[in-house]
């Protein structure tokens, strides 16, 4: 699957499944809202405590399973290399995230507000794959 055909499908479904990987090697699977960004790094909003942004910033190679909201139909796994990016430099990158996914929020100083209080980053990544191609 092209790179691009991939980023067209998590523009219209933002239901994934984010997989990282523990220091001991086991799998940790967060459920996750993911979004693309203007320069087509597939976004997702977490938290600087969480495991997953842990993990990455140990290993970020990363997967992840994106599925319609009905779950069952099409689906699509992109791999790639995962970056945190923290507040402050995160507050616009997240702004964006939330535009892009559900519009405009009704009162933007709580959202950033929000956002400082939860410690929430940005994780960017960077696609080196995407499929399936063929579906059996």
């Amino acid at each position: 699957m092209e790179l691009e055909t991939a980023r067209e499908f998590v523009r219209a479904n933002h239901r994934a499944i984010l997989l990282t990987r523990h220091a001991d090697g086991r799998p940790q699977m967060s459920p996750i809202t993911i979004g693309v960004d203007t320069e087509g790094f597939l976004v997702v909003s977490t938290r600087e405590t969480a495991a997953k942004t842990r993990n990455i910033r140990r290993d970020p190679k990363v997967s992840v399973c994106v599925f319609t909201d009905g779950f069952f139909g099409d689906w699509i796994q992109v791999d790639g290399v995962a970056e945190v990016v923290s507040l402050p430099d995160a507050m616009e990158p997240l702004v964006d995230y939330y535009r892009a996914i559900s519009g405009e929020h009704p009162d933007w100083d709580d959202y950033r507000a929000a956002m400082e209080r939860d410690r929430r980053v940005i994780v960017r990544i960077a696609l080196t794959s995407a499929g399936p191609d063929v579906h059996g």
